[in-house]
């Protein structure tokens, strides 16, 4: 465990190698990324272990894809394009200064040091994930895995220190008293993944040093089901993207959006959905329990709000187990009909397997809701209309959109992720990524010739001046 009084030495110890050690070749940069790749794919069993015992139960093989591959491929992806992402762009020097020999470009440097909170949702992709594009883009950086996954927290710090000197990357484990303090530290750049509401306080700490932020929260992901969509495909594709993890995904369908007249087709079809991918749930190791106690009792609080407000409760239970009877925390599909905006399942992200599904009765009604509440971190839409499509891209904003599915926009490493105002900010994947963990730093380059006074910008401007001088005066 680290102490909050460590964290400004572990700073100061990886800031001032970090400056001693400018410039590093672009050699160092791929090295570290090749380590990084190496103490993942050695070690995914043990990683995946530690994942499922702070679960409780969760199925090794989605753990490999979600946590482990994604690390890696994401990493592969960040060294075969770094040397094109460092190269420096040329920039147009202003004219006349051009034609006169001026030159501009714009280097994209290392910014220092740079913390990263990770959550204990993946935990090991989204410590692991920011940190590969973090080191290609050339910086050091201290790691601070979430409390409530200390098996892989300590696993995480361990892995660390065997692959990595503390100058180089670093971890500090520890509660949530230990969050504020390495929130609060003078990093070059701060990357948090997690709540809106800590998202506001970690972006606050850090506002006092001046530090940039990168913040992927997360926020209510709506799915618009369009009038000629494919009910079977798109239950199916909805409930992979719910149930997966438990639902416990910043991109999760947060709740849908279905045409009045298919509102009975679409719950047929997501019951359809889990009976062909879940038809057990108790002791279906293909199933993620609920990470803690606290969380799923606020998901069954949530579940008994929506019914004391009116709304109608449907678990889907294909094989009629009787959750009541354990404490594994497994917790079925569980869709609430005729939701109402003053229930909670309806103000706060859910992040678990519970979806409200709310009917519109014509496309406009729909954009109009999603655009009266927290711009999301995704959008989701289904439907086989190009102009009702269109309609919804064009006057929606959100973090990010799939077309056809859900969640996937974010496994296109080329494209950049993040949210927009209360699902975040900044984004990393892709060149943004790297951009965003880089100082763009501009260089001109002034030609031989006298151009400040050829210019006539150079006092004394009287009579007797250089302009007068030029304008033969």
């Amino acid at each position: 465990m680290t102490e909050p009084a460590d964290l400004p030495q572990m700073l100061a110890r990886q800031r001032k190698a970090f400056e001693a050690a400018r410039p590093e070749g672009l050699e160092v940069r791929r090295d570290r990324l090749d380590r990084l790749i190496a103490l993942v794919e050695d070690n995914a069993d043990a990683l995946c272990d530690a994942m499922n015992a702070d679960f409780g139960t969760r199925p090794a093989r989605m753990s490999q894809f979600t946590d482990i591959r994604s690390v890696t491929d994401f990493a592969r992806y960040c060294r075969s394009n770094l040397e094109k992402w460092a190269r420096p762009d040329r920039r147009s020097a202003p004219f006349p200064l051009g034609l006169l020999g001026g030159k501009a470009e714009v280097r994209f440097e290392p910014k220092g040091v740079i913390g990263i909170i990770s959550p204990w949702n993946f935990p090991v992709n989204l410590a692991f994930g920011p940190l590969a594009q973090v080191l290609a883009a050339g910086n050091r950086a201290m790691l601070k895995p979430s409390e409530t996954t200390p098996a892989t927290a300590a696993l995480i710090a361990d892995l660390v220190a065997a692959s990595f000197a503390p100058e180089e990357v670093t971890v500090a484990t520890g509660d949530a008293e230990l969050s504020k303090a390495f929130s609060a530290l003078p990093f070059d750049h701060l990357v948090f993944t997690g709540s809106t509401e800590t998202g506001r306080k970690v972006m606050e700490a850090a506002a006092k040093n001046l530090v940039p932020v990168t913040l992927e929260l997360g926020g209510k992901s709506p799915v618009i089901v369009g009038s000629g969509a494919d009910l079977e495909q798109a239950g199916s594709r909805i409930v992979m993207g719910k149930m997966m993890n438990a639902g416990q995904i910043c991109l999760a369908p947060d709740y849908l959006l279905v045409p009045r007249r298919m509102e009975d087709g679409m719950i047929a079809a997501l019951e359809l959905g889990v009976m062909d991918q879940y038809p057990t749930l108790l002791d279906n190791e293909d199933y993620t329990s609920v990470i803690d106690d606290k969380q799923y009792a606020r998901l069954k609080d949530m579940v008994e709000d929506a019914r004391a407000k009116g709304g109608e409760v449907i678990e889907v239970n294909p094989a009629g187990e009787d959750f009541a009877a354990t404490n594994r925390r497994r917790m079925p599909l569980t869709i609430i009909r005729n939701p109402t905006d003053d229930m909670q399942a309806m103000r706060e992200e859910i992040f678990g397997p519970v979806l409200p599904v709310k009917t519109y009765d014509g496309i406009d009604e729909a954009i109009d809701y999603v655009n009266g509440r927290g711009r999301p971190l995704g959008l989701y839409y289904f439907g086989s209309d190009d102009a009702e499509r269109e309609r919804v891209l064009s006057r929606t904003i959100s973090g990010g959109v799939t077309v056809g599915d859900v969640i996937f926009h974010i496994s296109a490493e080329d494209m950049p992720f993040g949210g927009v105002g209360p699902s975040g900010m900044g984004h990393y994947h892709g060149p943004e990524g790297f951009r965003e963990f880089s100082h763009a730093r501009a260089i001109y380059s002034q030609p031989k010739l006298d151009v400040a006074g050829m210019a006539g910008i150079r006092p004394p401007y009287g009579e007797k001046g250089r302009i007068a001088k030029l304008l033969g005066r």
